[in-house]
C-alpha cells in the first residue's frame, strides 16, 4: 500500500445498490472481500458530501461505519482503486525512465530496423522500431496530429486506409501517406470503437494527451504480436510491447493481449470490439458453399495484401495454401505490369493524403495500386535436400511463372539455431519451434535480397479443418467448433509464427486467410460441407473453389496434382528427417532421471515428451518463469498421437514408411 497520506478517495453508493471507491489516476482493481482495511484507511480523513449525481444517477453518503463485513460480501461487486502514482497507466517518472524504454525499445529492433522515434506526453512514453513498408519517406513514427495532442505507434498495415481517408465525416489533414495514420481520425470520430473500422493487421497504443487517456488495440485475430505488463515496483503503471523479450525486465505479470480487444486507461477496462457472427462455437452454420464466393473472396484478400512501396515476395512451400496465395499474386502483379506498360510514361495521379489519391492500396472499387519494383514476383521455399515442399514449389512456380528461389539447409543449420528461435519465438510449443526453424532460416535470407514483405498461407487449415486429426471428427458440430478454437488460438501457435520468424531479420509477413471478409465468408458455411470423407480429401471446398476444370475460358489456378495434394505440416514437408533429427538431439540433452524431476517453477506445467523438455530449459535460458503463462502448447483434439505432427497421423504413416 501506498501511504495514506497520498490518496484522495470519495466513496458513494448508487442507486443500484454497487459501491465505488474513487480516486485521481491510475487504476488497480479488488475484489470487495479484499479491500475493507484498504476503504477504512482512504476514507478515514474524508470530508464527504451529503448527495450528490454521478452518471445521472443520485448519489447519497455512504461513511465507513456503514460498510460492515456482511454488506461488503453481500454486494459482490468490483471496487476501482485510483492511485496517484503514474497517470492512467503512466509512469510516475517518465524522463527518468526513458533511457530504460530506449534500451527495452531496442530489445526488438530487428522487427524495425529502418528508424527508430520516441515521443513523451504527460506520464506517458512511445517507442517506435519501424520497418517502412508503406509511406517509406514520410510514415516515421510516433505519428501525431496537428496540434501534437494525440500520439499513435502502430505496428501493422491497414488495408482500407485510402477509402477511410476518402469517408471520413470530418476533413482532417493528413501528415503523411503512411497507411496507419488514419488511426488518429478514426479516434477522434469513433473513440474506442475505432478499430471495428480497420481491415488490417494491427497492434498499436495511442495516447490522447487532452484527456490524459491511453487507447491500445490488437487486430481481430491477433495476427500481430502484441504484449501488456504491469510492475509491482510501479504499481498502476501500464506497459505494451511487440514482444515479451521488452518487458519481462520491467513487469513481473505479463499477458498476451486479446486479441480483437480494445484497452482504455479511462476505464481500466480491455473489452472485445470484435463480434463476428461466426465467434461463438455453439452457433453452427448452415450456409451451403458458394465456390465462386469463396474463390472472389480469397482473390480479394491477395490483392489487398500486395499494397507496398518496396519489393515483396511470396513463401511457397507447395501445399495448397501458400500455392494458391502465390497464384493470385502472380495474377495480380501480372495485371499491373501489363497496366504500366499501357500507361506508357502517361502521369500517375499526384498523391493527395487526405483524399486517398495516388496512394498504394486498394480503393472503393477494389481496384489495386502498388509498386512493382521487380521485373517478376519472387518466390521462396525452404527445405533438407530432397525435401517434398521444395519439389513441389519448384513444380508450382514452373507453373506459375515466379522466379522462384530454393534455400536448402542441413540438420546443423536447424540444430545451431534453436536457441535464436526460442529467443525470438518466445515460446516452448514444441510444433511452433519445428516449423519456426526452417522459416527463420528462410526469412534471413529472403531479408538478405532485399525484399521486405512477403504473403503467407497461415490460417487455411484452422479455417477448412485442414489438419489431418480432423479426420477423427466425430461430428460437424465437434468439427465446427473445434475450427472455431483453433481459429481463436492462432495468435498463440501459427501467427506468433508467421509474424515472429519473419520479424526477426525485418522481414513481414502477410496472411490473406484471415483477412475479415474471408474469415466472414468461410466460417459460415455449414461444416458439413468441410469435413472429410473417403470421397473428399481434406479442405474440399477451397480445393473446389479453385478447380476451373469445369470452366473452359478460365486459366487454371494450379497443376492439379498440387491442387489436390494431401496436406503436410511445413515440419515434415521440408523433410521428414528434420523431426527425427530434433527428437534424437532430445534424448542425448534431456535423462530419464531429468523427466522424473521438472523444475519446480514450472509448476503443473510439466512436458510430457523429452524434445518438449529441452525447448523449455531453452526457453528458461531466455526468459524468467513468469513469462510462460505467455505460451500455449498445440495438440490435437481427438487425435490419441502424443505428438503433434501431421504425418504422426496414421493417414501419413504409409507416406513416411516410403520416405527415402
Amino acid at each position: 500500500m501506498i501511504a495514506p497520506e497520498k490518496r484522495k478517495a470519495v466513496i458513494y453508493q448508487r442507486t443500484d445498490s454497487s459501491v465505488h471507491l474513487q480516486a485521481r489516476k491510475t487504476e488497480t482493481r479488488f475484489q470487495l472481500k479484499q479491500t475493507s482495511r484498504a476503504v477504512k484507511i482512504l476514507t478515514a480523513q474524508m470530508n464527504w458530501p451529503g448527495t450528490f449525481t454521478h452518471a445521472g444517477r443520485l448519489v447519497t453518503r455512504l461513511p465507513y461505519d456503514a460498510l460492515t463485513a456482511d454488506n461488503l460480501a453481500a454486494l459482490k461487486y468490483w471496487l476501482v482503486l485510483r492511485i496517484c502514482s503514474g497517470t492512467h497507466g503512466g509512469h510516475p517518472d517518465v524522463e527518468k525512465f526513458k533511457p530504460t524504454a530506449l534500451k527495452l525499445a531496442k530489445q526488438i529492433r530487428h522487427r524495425g530496423p529502418d528508424w527508430s522515434g520516441s515521443v513523451i506526453a504527460n506520464h506517458t512514453i512511445l517507442c517506435h522500431e519501424r520497418l517502412s513498408i508503406v509511406g517509406v519517406e514520410s510514415g516515421a513514427q510516433p505519428l501525431t496530429n496537428a496540434d501534437d495532442s494525440i500520439i499513435l505507434a502502430v505496428n501493422g498495415e491497414i488495408y482500407n486506409h485510402r477509402h477511410i481517408r476518402k469517408n471520413l465525416r470530418e476533413q482532417y489533414h493528413f501528415k503523411t501517406t503512411s497507411d496507419c495514420e488514419v488511426i488518429i481520425p478514426l479516434y477522434t470520430e469513433f473513440d474506442t470503437d475505432c478499430p471495428n473500422h480497420l481491415d488490417g493487421m494491427f497492434s498499436f497504443v495511442l495516447y490522447d494527451k487532452k484527456q490524459d487517456r491511453t487507447i491500445a488495440a490488437r487486430d481481430p485475430i491477433g495476427i500481430t504480436t502484441f504484449y501488456q505488463g504491469w510492475s509491482s515496483k510501479e504499481p498502476g503503471t501500464v506497459y505494451f510491447a511487440s514482444e515479451l523479450k521488452c518487458l519481462h525486465s520491467v513487469c513481473d505479470k505479463i499477458v498476451a493481449f486479446p486479441p480483437g480487444h480494445v484497452y482504455d486507461s479511462k476505464t481500466g477496462e480491455t473489452t472485445r470490439y470484435f463480434n463476428p457472427s461466426w465467434w461463438d462455437p455453439k452457433k453452427v452454420p448452415s450456409n451451403p458453399v458458394d465456390y465462386k464466393v469463396l474463390r472472389h473472396a480469397l482473390e480479394k484478400a491477395v490483392r489487398k495484401r500486395l499494397m507496398a512501396e518496396v519489393p515483396f515476395g511470396v513463401l511457397l512451400s507447395g501445399g495448397l495454401d501458400s500455392s494458391l496465395t502465390a497464384s493470385i499474386a502472380q495474377r495480380e502483379v501480372t495485371r499491373l505490369r501489363k497496366q504500366a506498360l499501357e500507361a506508357n510514361g502517361n502521369v500517375l495521379p499526384v498523391e493527395n493524403p487526405d483524399t486517398g489519391e495516388g496512394l498504394v492500396g486498394v480503393d472503393d472499387d477494389d481496384h489495386l495500386d502498388t509498386l512493382t519494383y521487380l521485373p517478376q514476383l519472387n518466390s521462396f521455399s525452404i527445405g533438407l535436400p530432397g525435401s517434398p515442399d521444395n519439389k513441389a514449389a519448384l513444380e508450382v512456380a514452373k507453373f506459375l511463372g515466379t522466379k522462384h528461389h530454393v534455400m536448402t539447409f542441413t540438420i546443423e543449420d536447424g540444430l545451431n539455431a534453436l536457441s535464436d528461435v526460442i529467443f525470438h519465438l518466445e515460446t516452448y510449443d514444441v510444433t511452433t519451434i519445428r516449423a519456426s526453424t526452417p522459416m527463420y532460416l528462410l526469412s534471413r535470407k529472403i531479408k538478405a535480397m532485399g525484399i521486405k514483405m512477403v504473403l503467407s498461407g497461415e490460417g487455411s487449415d484452422e479455417i477448412f479443418g485442414g489438419y489431418l486429426y480432423f479426420h477423427a471428427a466425430p461430428d460437424k458440430e465437434a468439427f465446427h467448433e473445434e475450427t472455431v478454437r483453433r481459429v481463436k488460438n492462432l495468435h498463440l501457435a501459427d501467427c506468433l509464427r508467421a509474424n515472429k520468424s519473419t520479424s526477426a531479420w525485418g522481414l513481414e509477413a502477410r496472411v490473406p486467410f484471415l483477412d475479415k471478409e474471408f474469415l466472414e465468408t468461410s466460417m459460415n458455411i455449414d461444416p458439413q460441407e468441410k469435413m472429410i470423407t473417403k470421397d473428399r480429401l481434406e479442405k474440399y471446398i477451397i480445393r473446389k473453389a479453385f478447380d476451373t476444370s469445369d470452366e473452359p475460358d478460365e486459366q487454371p489456378y494450379l497443376p492439379d496434382n498440387i491442387l489436390w495434394r494431401q496436406k503436410e505440416q511445413f515440419s515434415d514437408g521440408v523433410g521428414y528427417g528434420w523431426i527425427d533429427a530434433l527428437k534424437d538431439n532430445a534424448e542425448k540433452q534431456v535423462t530419464d532421471e531429468m523427466m522424473k524431476n521438472p523444475k519446480p517453477e514450472w509448476g503443473n506445467d510439466i512436458p510430457d515428451t523429452k524434445e518438449a523438455y529441452w525447448y523449455r530449459c531453452m526457453f528458461d535460458e531466455h526468459f524468467p518463469p513468469h513469462c510462460a503463462s505467455t505460451v500455449m502448447r498445440w495438440t490435437p483434439t481427438w487425435s490419441k498421437q502424443t505428438d503433434p505432427s501431421g504425418r504422426a497421423i496414421s493417414t501419413h504413416n504409409a507416406k513416411y514408411d516410403n520416405a527415402a
